[in-house]
């Protein structure tokens, strides 16, 4: 009987081991036939043990023996029927064993790029989430510096005039000053060269030919400060929506004999001064760092009423 037990036991093995190569070399195509396929060898595996082990035993021969035996024979029966039991529990074992690659054969593998994909867009969404709570957290500098502007303005008698964020603010600012105090913003520098500059020409493109024309006649005064041609640097001033900063409003201050004064937030005023001891009028300018899409910005500042 021990013999036999062990015989099967080495059958379900190599069976069990047929079964899971053959579904591992099985197609999307093949895959119910090869199943269908694997499910008849159990089946004959089974029966044929069954039959192996009906055979050893003998049903006829238990009978007689029953009858001439009485006790004895009830002891072999019970040794029988163990046998039998552990023969059908090893051949559950061999069909539940040899389906599970079954199922990990159906089952698809995981796609590493669409994961990788996946834990991308899951960091990106996490460092956002981490940015926006960081940003909350931030003060707002723009309405900081709203509000000490506003109060730096009105302690000085002023008020603000907003001028368009859009690289032309310096001009714009100036220009809207210049006549708000009574002064010509067409100064006809180069009337006599390139003709007088057009009155219909918007103002801010008018204060930005009279730098643009101011540098060039005083070159010897700004090239120590410039890091391009003159040609070019002034081409831009005349030509492009390039920003204005500290040469430009010297420029400014001398070609219209005014003194200009920039206020910051902080209360700080810097003031550019024309050079002459008797200026036409003081300008007011607003310079912020924070408060508009473009980053730095100027507005004009007129008298408060």
């Amino acid at each position: 009987m021990d013999a036999l037990l062990q015989k099967h036991r080495q059958e379900q093995r190599d069976l069990q081991s047929r079964i899971t190569q053959k579904k591992k070399s099985a197609t999307k195509k093949t895959r119910k036939g090869v199943n269908n396929e694997c499910a008849e060898l159990e089946r004959q595996l089974l029966e044929r043990q069954k039959s192996d082990l009906s055979a050893l035993t003998g049903d006829s021969s238990r009978d007689e023996s029953i009858v001439e035996n009485g006790n004895s024979s009830n002891a072999e029966d019970d040794a029988t029927s163990r046998t039998a039991t552990e023969v059908d529990e090893q051949l559950k074992a061999l069909s539940i064993s040899a389906s599970t690659p079954s199922q990990g054969a159906t089952t698809k593998k995981p796609n590493r790029q669409k994961a990788r994909l996946a834990r991308r867009v899951a960091e990106q969404q996490a460092a956002a989430d981490n940015a926006a709570r960081e940003a909350k957290n931030l003060p707002d500098l723009r309405e900081q510096e709203r509000v000490a502007m506003r109060r730096e303005y009105t302690s000085r008698g002023l008020k603000e005039r907003e001028i368009r964020s859009d690289g032309h603010c310096l001009y714009a600012a100036i220009a809207d000053q210049l006549t708000l105090c009574g002064l010509s913003v067409d100064l006809e520098i180069e009337s006599n060269r390139a003709g007088a500059i057009g009155e219909e020409m918007a103002a801010y493109k008018v204060t930005r030919k009279v730098t643009a024309s101011y540098i060039t006649h005083h070159k010897d005064d700004f090239l120590p400060f410039l890091e391009e041609p003159l040609d070019e640097y002034v081409q831009k001033i005349r030509e492009t929506g390039e920003w204005g900063g500290h040469l430009e409003l010297m420029a400014l201050a001398r070609a219209y004999t005014v003194d200009i004064n920039i206020l910051q937030s902080t209360g700080k005023v810097e003031k550019i001064e024309c050079g002459s001891p008797e200026p036409r009028q003081s300008l007011w300018l607003s310079y912020y760092h924070h408060n508009f899409g473009l980053g730095e910005h100027y507005n004009s500042l007129p008298v408060a009423a």
